[in-house]
């Protein structure tokens, strides 16, 4: 049984992306923590550094998150392919994405990775590239969309919390 559905790609569905992605990677949890470091050395020590501590902390806390935020607002705003909802396709053989009469196929195999969050699904193809499929999008399809995905990649790469 195939399985259809089309997606928009707004700026918050790439901002939920980017974050989830960026998120995962240890340097970020490093200075996300060193952030946190630093605004409380700022409330604890009383020499002239503090405030260098806090302009620091708050810079580590908020430099990811914004320029996530802008980031996705621009690709979104600049990627023609986001311009138009893309139509999704889940077959036997992969996941097939068409738009403008353009079409093009992502073997099951070639799934690296396939995770969530509250507001996505997302299956990568590599390192950095994955179809996402917003949840506002897939309505009553998202239980079906998932089992697929978990019907069709192995269990090792499946990371989706029902």
């Amino acid at each position: 049984m195939d399985l259809e559905f089309d997606v928009k790609v707004t700026p918050g569905v790439l901002y939920d992306f980017k974050i989830q992605h960026t998120y995962k990677k240890p340097i970020t949890i490093l200075a996300t923590a060193l952030g946190f470091v630093s605004i409380y050395l700022f409330f604890v020590r009383e020499d002239n550094t503090r405030f260098l501590l806090l302009f620091l902390g708050i810079l580590f806390i908020v430099y990811e998150p914004l320029t996530a935020m802008y980031h996705s607002f621009l690709q979104a705003k600049l990627t023609p392919a986001f311009q138009q909802p893309l139509h999704y396709r889940f077959c036997e053989e992969g996941i097939e994405v068409s738009q403008n009469g353009e079409t093009q196929m992502a073997k099951w195999e070639q799934c690296v990775k396939a995770c969530n969050t509250r507001k996505s699904i997302f299956v990568y193809t590599s390192k950095v590239n994955a179809f996402i499929f917003p949840r506002t999008d897939l309505g009553n399809q998202t239980e079906d969309v998932i089992e697929y995905i978990a019907k069709h990649v192995s269990p090792e790469i499946m990371k989706i919390r029902f």
